[in-house]
């Protein structure tokens, strides 16, 4: 048995070195991991089981290589929810929240039976989250990766939602002829250059086609801003997210195909994050 204190204090000491943000919250999540138990339980003079040790050592050996935590644990909290995550696929993120808080602003009826199509769903977090919130809601979520296509279906049968999500692999470009009331969207928006400045965790390990929007980050605009023109209902919304920075270029664009934007909503950081489109 190892000691509990020692061996989380040696973890943070490596973690820090190998140039983790949060060091000691990071040790503390991989030991409860490796234990089965709730990080809020680490406490006192508990001791370690040595199956648990070894378990513990392998992914913090991982992390100290900038492997992302939520590749490692093989989960990741989104709206409250957990979803399935792991190599192939982009790990969810608190500031895409904000178009499902943005979705209830302009949508509060939540018995509505809308029609929503994910366009890139990745892990199918956003699809999933606005299923748990509109009981009478439908969804088709697309996806091109193949790899990221099966993390989507994962988390649809995971949270029993395959009778109201619909996946489909292939690009969002091919999806025919609907007539949606809402378009939910979180694209590559990183400049091709920006690449390399990312993360460790980021650049190294996320699938690139998650990240990419081109030399100017607004490939993935251009391509979404004449389909939401054929596909939202009038009246209709969608709910995209931007990079930092990319307000104006992304309303113009909207525009460009007649397209209103109704509002710019800011995430948590009071960072522009989402634009809400009406058609």
């Amino acid at each position: 048995m190892s000691d509990l204190r020692a061996l989380l204090g040696d973890a943070a000491l490596r973690l820090s070195m190998a140039g983790i943000d949060s060091p000691r919250l990071d040790a503390r999540l991989l030991l409860a991991h490796a234990m089965n138990v709730r990080a809020d339980s680490l406490i006192g003079s508990i001791d370690v089981p040595p199956e648990a040790l070894v378990d513990f050592n392998a992914m913090l050996a991982r992390r100290i290589l900038r492997e992302p935590l939520a590749y490692i644990t093989g989960n990741k909290e989104f709206w409250s929810l957990d979803f399935d995550v792991g190599p192939g696929v982009l790990v969810p993120r608190p500031e895409t929240e904000t178009l499902i808080e943005a979705m209830l602003k302009y949508f509060p009826d939540k018995s509505a039976a809308l029609d929503i199509l994910d366009l890139g769903t990745g892990t199918a977090c956003l699809p999933i989250a606005a299923l748990t919130e509109y009981p009478n809601a439908q969804a088709v979520a697309v996806e091109a990766s193949a790899d990221a296509f099966k993390w989507a279906k994962r988390n649809v049968e995971k949270h029993e939602l395959s009778a109201r999500c619909h996946l489909e692999q292939g690009n969002w470009e091919q999806v025919p002829a609907a007539s949606v009331d809402v378009i939910l969207s979180n694209p590559p928006y990183i400049r091709s250059n920006d690449i390399p400045t990312l993360a460790a965790e980021v650049r190294k390990f996320e699938p690139v086609s998650a990240l990419d929007g081109g030399p100017d980050g607004l490939d993935a605009y251009r391509s979404l801003a004449p389909l939401i023109a054929r596909l939202v209902k009038p009246g209709g919304l969608a709910f995209l997210e931007i990079g930092q920075g990319q307000s104006d270029e992304v309303s113009a664009l909207m525009e460009g195909q007649n397209l209103r934007i109704r509002e710019i909503l800011t995430d948590l950081a009071g960072i522009p994050r989402c634009v809400v489109v009406e058609h």
